[in-house]
């Protein structure tokens, strides 16, 4: 079980989304950000595992940069690109405060005595999705019974978003034949090694397009609500330094504010901190339109406790977790709501 816990912490690839005007109001605390960090110059110095590499996905985090919100906010942040089940290892040991995380790695961390807690929402909707070509007839969850679906393996938020899609179809694992193939999606379903594969709804959608290839999808958000991307801290941090974790939320928020607002600028910003993006700027520009659509919200930052119960639900049907948690200590929206 162990084993099993730790490959699903590994994974993540988070994840990638579509254009907005909403959002007009000041984001929680940025009064509070500014103030603080006019009270001294000194700017503290946060080392903040994204997961996986470099990616457009990344643009409100390289939008706080360059536009100084972080150091605004009195931080100093250095993008570390590692693995998330290092980042989640170093802010449950208390070695960092920060770490960027998804929901399922939060309470699968916690059933392990890691004292992570998620204290701001970015992804408001699941990503995760599943793509047939138009022949195959994917209009449900229930249509996925009898078919061979390709997926990067048995682990991660790919997984786990196929295994509640397919519970809301009413269908099981053995219903239908489940095929790792890496992250080779694009290929495997435009040469039909698979007759559905599991996608990012943001991304591989917009790589199928680009190559004339009609697609039927299924998003995971469109059936269930699940607690997804966003900043995760430790106990320590919020017993200790509350006042940093509302500081750059700010920021963070800030970020994510500007880029639904202009994307366009997000894009140009993420140019600088992502080497070769100009050489794929068309579908790359597409990516991050497809990615909005994910981080909208009425108010910014705040977790849905719905979507944190319906992620538990998922991982105990996946005896993953082998007993309910208590989820006010997994997640809080008070350093993020006034």
């Amino acid at each position: 079980m162990m084993k099993k816990l730790t490959l699903l912490l590994g994974i993540t690839a988070i994840i990638l989304t579509s254009c907005t005007n909403a959002l007009s109001t000041q984001p929680p605390g940025s009064d509070l950000a500014t103030d603080t960090a006019a009270a001294t110059n000194v700017l503290e110095k946060i080392r903040l595992p994204m997961g996986f590499i470099p990616n457009v996905q990344y643009a409100p985090f390289y939008v706080a940069q360059a536009k100084g919100y972080f150091a605004e906010a009195g931080v100093e942040v250095e993008f570390d690109y590692r693995m998330e089940i290092d980042g989640m290892a170093l802010v449950g040991a208390g070695e960092i405060p920060f770490s960027i995380a998804s929901g399922e790695q939060v309470l699968l961390a916690r059933a392990q005595d890691l004292p992570v807690v998620y204290v701001l929402t970015w992804w408001q909707d699941y990503p995760v999705a599943v793509s047939a070509k138009k022949t195959v007839g994917l209009y449900s969850p229930q249509d996925m019974a009898g078919k061979k679906i390709g997926l990067p393996g048995l682990y991660g938020a790919s997984y786990i978003g196929l295994r509640a899609l397919l519970q809301a179809g009413g269908l099981k694992e053995e219903d239908v034949t489940l095929d790792s193939i890496g992250f080779n999606q694009v290929e495997a379903l435009a040469t039909d090694q698979e007759q559905v594969v599991v996608v990012y709804a943001n991304n591989e959608p917009v790589q199928f397009a680009a190559q004339g290839i009609e697609v039927d999808t299924l998003r995971v958000a469109d059936y269930v609500d699940l607690a997804s991307n966003g900043l995760v801290t430790n106990e320590s941090t919020i017993q200790n330094n509350p006042d940093l974790i509302r500081r750059l939320n700010a920021a963070i928020l800030r970020g994510i504010s500007d880029t639904l607002t202009n994307p366009d600028e997000a894009f140009e910003i993420s140019k600088k901190y992502v080497e070769g993006l100009d050489a794929n700027a068309v579908i790359q520009r597409q990516v991050l339109e497809a990615t909005l659509e994910f981080w909208r919200a009425e108010q910014l930052g705040v977790s849905q406790p719905e979507a944190w119960e319906n992620m538990q639900k998922v991982l105990l049907d996946m005896k993953l977790l082998t007993k309910p948690m208590d989820l006010n200590q997994a997640f809080t929206n008070e350093f993020v709501v006034k």
